[in-house]
């Protein structure tokens, strides 16, 4: 990690909601890059920004790993989902191949969105434009319990497409 100084940032409780404190460190060479954040006050996710050389051109069916310039330090019992942003999927055709993305807790490494483009035209991405989301998630983990059968429900067997449409 670069030697810029940690910032710290909280997700700010509005009505129900949870509090939760996530550490950030710029990349080196970075600081040039928002924190990310939030665009409005109901804004689920926080926008991420592309570490990128002047300029990068996503050519249509092709994947590259983009880097958002951030490490972070999320909290045990959350993680970070990235997303794609609504408005590149729709005007351009372009996602991220493990939609959502997972960044778990325990996770210390640079931030890198491994983008698509799905669109038919190459698509320019430039340094500092929004490029995905980040929601952070709370954690429930599972107890696996081996059993003989399983209970039964309404659809029980029934498979893709079976509840018609």
């Amino acid at each position: 990690m670069g030697t810029v100084p940690i910032f710290h940032w909280l997700l700010q409780a509005r009505g129900n909601l949870k509090q939760v404190k996530i550490s950030l460190n710029r990349k080196k060479g970075c600081e040039d890059l928002p924190i990310p954040g939030y665009a409005t006050r109901g804004s689920s996710g926080m926008d991420l920004y592309a570490d990128v050389d002047n300029e990068v051109i996503l050519m249509p069916g092709e994947i590259r790993l983009i880097s958002a310039g951030i490490y972070i330090s999320i909290p045990e019992g959350y993680e970070a989902e990235i997303r794609p942003r609504s408005g590149l999927a729709l005007k351009h055709g372009i996602s991220l191949v493990n939609t959502p993305g997972t960044i778990d807790s325990d996770y210390r490494g640079l931030i890198g969105l491994i983008m698509i483009n799905h669109g038919k035209e190459p698509f320019s991405i430039k340094r500092r434009d929004r490029i995905a989301q980040m929601v952070i998630k709370d954690i429930v983990k599972a107890e696996i319990a081996v059993c003989e059968e399983l209970d039964e429900t309404v659809r029980s067997h029934g498979g893709f497409g079976h509840t018609g449409k």
